[in-house]
């Protein structure tokens, strides 16, 4: 069983797959604690089995399935169990979103996944401290199966900066700058995105397209 916020098809906002359709399995809790974060884990929550939750999604027709929270890594048991059972039936590409700090949990369900969004939560926009030591673990442990997404504010630190280019080198990887919604204007987005690309050319500057387009 796992507790989940809800299940539902519409279009990603975000990322790699930006603009695509997608079903949406929103699992509860989270080890993080950012101050952007907008969802309710407390309220409205149903808990369901593996086959409950195949129930719901097998008539839905998007191609992929996003695997997102909260932290779906805290329930890798269950996802490692559900797409051992379902994925060939469901015959659709998994993309696990994830902040990229359980690196052990990935170990569970890195082969059954074939898109990871890592989305490394900076100090300067979430309050929480930096954990790139954790990032670091768990994009080795990737298979080359993750891109990184980094979600920011006007107040990014060149040390923030430094550790970013640092993952996004090493592991040869795309890089996603995503600026904080509600968008601040006075934040100077080609000047950061700048910063990047000097050093690093495979690098992209996408916000969150939902939140205009009014869908969830």
């Amino acid at each position: 069983m796992a507790k989940i916020k809800e299940v539902f098809e519409s279009i990603q906002g975000e990322g790699v797959y930006v603009g695509e359709k997608q079903i949406f399995v929103r699992f509860s809790k989270c080890n993080l604690n950012c101050t952007f974060c907008d969802t309710n884990f407390r309220e409205n929550l149903f808990e369901l089995n593996e086959d409950e939750l195949y129930e719901k999604i097998k008539d839905y027709d998007a191609a992929s399935i996003s695997l997102t929270g909260g932290e779906p890594l805290l329930h890798a048991g269950f996802i490692k169990n559900f797409l051992l059972k379902y994925k060939n039936k469901l015959n659709k590409k998994i993309h696990l979103e994830t902040n990229g700090t359980l690196y052990n949990e990935l170990n569970e369900v890195v082969d059954l996944v074939d898109v990871i969004a890592m989305d490394i939560k900076i100090k300067s926009a979430t309050k929480e401290e930096n954990r790139f030591l954790d990032n670091d673990r768990f994009l080795q442990n990737s298979r080359g199966k993750a891109f990184i997404k980094v979600v920011f504010t006007k107040n990014i630190q060149e040390g923030e900066i430094e550790h970013i280019l640092y993952l996004a080198k090493k592991y040869k990887t795309l890089l996603i700058l995503q600026p904080k919604t509600p968008i601040d204007i006075k934040t100077p987005f080609l000047e950061i995105y700048n910063r990047f690309y000097r050093e690093y050319k495979n690098v992209k500057l996408i916000p969150q397209t939902h939140t205009f387009l009014q869908v969830r």
